[in-house]
C-alpha cells in the first residue's frame, strides 16, 4: 500500500508552509534520512528527510506550492518490498482531507524536530480554570480576543480553533480587523511599477508588525550613553582573547548588559497576557539580524549569565546560521526582550516596533563624538550613542521602564560590572 508523505509541521505553531524545492523525482529510490525536500516556513528554508525506505510513486504538490496545509498529503512512496511497475494514482492536492494542527499525528520526521504543540500550558485564571488548545490560544492572544468570553465545544469545554474563529465572526463590526491593500486596490499612477510577491517572512513581518503597533500601547524612553570605558574594556578584552581567536563586538556587551539589567529590574522581563501577568526567571536577549527578505531573531538564552566571551561565540554561530536560513525554530522562538542594533548603519536614534509576546525591545543608535559635560564640570569630548526602549505600557510602568534604562546605562559606563 503506498506510504502517505504529508507536509511536516516544523515548529510548534507552523500551520502551512511553502514547498519551496523538491530535492527527489518520482521513480527515485529513497533511504531513511534522504533529504527529500526544502520547505520554507514563515522564518527559515528548512530540510524535510525520509523516515522510510522506497520508491517515490507520485509528486502531489509541485515544487514553488504556498500555503500548504499541515498534513496535507505532498507526495507518495511505495514501501521497499511493494511493486513499483504501475504507480498508484495520486490523491488530488485539493481534495487531500487536512489534518487540523490540533488532532493531526506526528508528521514525518524533519530537521529541525519539531516540539509538539502539547507542551504549552492551557490558559488559566484567578477563578475557574479556562482549558483551550494551544493554537486557540495563540489565536485569540493575537486577533485581542478574551478566552474567558468563549464557549469551547471540545471535551470537557476545551476551547478550540473553531471556538475562537466562530467567537470573532459572531464580535461587534468595530472589532473586525481593516482590509489589506492588494495590488487591486492599488492606484495606477501611471508610473512604472513592477510587483514583487511577499515570501513568508515578508507576510508574517506585516502581520506580526501592525498587530503590536494595533494592540499594544507603545511608550518609549531615551538614554544617551557615554562608550569611552566600554571601548576601551572590549580592546582590552580582544587582547587578551586574541589566541582564541574571539573578538567581542560592541553588540556583544550590549546583549550581556540588557540581560544584567532584565535580572536587576524584573518589572521589565515580562509578557502580558491579558489577565496574567508572565514573569520570566531568566533573561532571553531576542537580537535582530537582517536576512534576505526579512529579519530574525536568534536569542541568546539566559544572558546574565554568560560570558562575554561565550555570548560572541554563540552569536557568530547563530547569526551565520540565520542568514543561511538554518536556525532551528526553538533558536528564534521565544525570547523575554529583543535588541535592535542600527547604529553600525549610522542611525542615530530610532524607535523599533515591540516583537509580541514581548514587553520590550531596546534599540542602539550609533556612538558618536559628541559635547559632554566631564566629571569636572567642563565641556569635553566623549563618544556617545542613544539607547531607546520601547516599553508595553500594558505591563510595564514609565517608572520601571525609566529605572531598566538607567540600570542598562550604568553598566555601560562602568563596564567591570559586565565581567564580574
Amino acid at each position: 500500500m503506498p506510504i502517505d508523505i504529508k507536509m511536516p509541521a516544523l515548529s510548534p505553531t507552523m500551520e502551512q508552509g511553502t514547498l519551496a524545492r523538491w530535492l527527489v523525482k518520482e521513480g527515485d529510490e529513497v533511504s531513511a534520512g534522504d533529504i527529500l525536500a526544502e520547505i520554507e516556513t514563515d522564518k527559515a528554508t528548512m530540510e524535510f528527510e525520509a523516515v522510510d525506505e522506497g520508491t517515490i510513486l507520485s509528486i502531489v504538490v509541485p515544487e514553488g506550492s504556498e500555503d500548504v496545509k499541515v498534513g496535507a498529503v505532498i507526495a507518495t512512496m511505495a514501501g521497499e518490498d511493494e511493486d513499483t511497475s504501475t504507480p498508484a494514482s495520486a490523491p488530488d492536492a485539493k481534495t487531500t482531507p487536512v489534518a487540523k494542527p490540533e488532532t493531526a499525528s506526528p508528521p514525518p520526521a524533519a530537521k529541525p524536530v519539531s516540539k509538539p504543540q502539547t507542551t504549552r500550558p492551557d490558559t488559566t485564571t484567578d477563578g475557574d480554570r479556562i482549558i483551550a488548545s494551544p493554537l486557540a490560544k495563540r489565536i485569540a492572544e493575537q486577533r485581542g480576543l478574551e478566552l474567558s468570553a468563549i464557549k469551547g465545544s471540545g471535551p470537557n469545554g476545551r476551547i478550540v480553533k473553531a471556538d475562537v474563529e466562530a467567537f470573532e465572526a459572531d464580535a461587534p463590526t468595530s472589532t473586525a480587523k481593516p482590509p489589506q491593500a492588494t495590488s487591486e486596490s492599488l492606484p495606477d499612477s501611471g508610473t512604472p511599477f513592477e510587483d514583487v510577491k511577499l515570501s513568508s517572512i515578508r507576510k508574517v513581518i506585516a502581520r506580526r508588525l501592525t498587530e503590536s503597533k494595533q494592540q499594544i500601547p507603545h511608550i518609549y524612553l531615551t538614554v544617551d550613553v557615554r562608550l569611552d570605558a566600554l571601548l576601551k574594556l572590549r580592546a582590552e578584552l580582544n587582547d587578551a582573547l586574541a589566541a582564541r581567536d574571539i573578538k567581542l563586538s560592541v553588540n556583544d556587551m550590549l546583549i550581556k548588559a540588557l540581560g544584567v539589567a532584565l535580572m536587576q529590574v524584573p518589572a521589565c522581563n515580562v509578557s502580558f497576557a491579558g489577565d496574567v501577568m508572565r514573569q520570566y526567571k531568566r533573561a532571553d536577549v531576542s537580537v535582530a539580524v537582517s536576512i534576505p527578505g526579512g529579519l530574525i531573531t536568534p536569542i541568546v538564552t539566559d544572558a546574565s549569565q554568560k560570558g562575554l566571551a561565550r555570548i560572541s561565540s554563540e552569536m557568530s554561530e547563530l547569526a551565520g546560521r540565520a542568514k543561511e536560513g538554518k536556525l532551528q525554530p526553538h533558536e528564534y522562538q521565544g525570547g523575554t526582550a529583543s535588541l535592535s542594533n542600527m547604529g553600525m548603519m549610522g542611525i542615530k536614534q530610532f524607535e523599533a516596533v515591540i516583537n509580541p509576546p514581548q514587553a520590550m525591545i531596546m534599540a542602539i543608535g550609533a556612538g558618536e563624538r559628541r559635547p559632554w559635560v566631564m566629571e569636572d564640570d567642563q565641556i569635553g569630548v566623549a563618544t556617545v550613542m542613544s539607547a531607546t526602549g520601547s516599553f508595553d505600557h500594558r505591563a510595564i510602568d514609565g517608572a520601571d521602564g525609566a529605572q531598566l534604562m538607567a540600570v542598562f546605562r550604568e553598566l555601560i559606563e562602568k563596564p567591570l560590572g559586565l565581567v564580574a
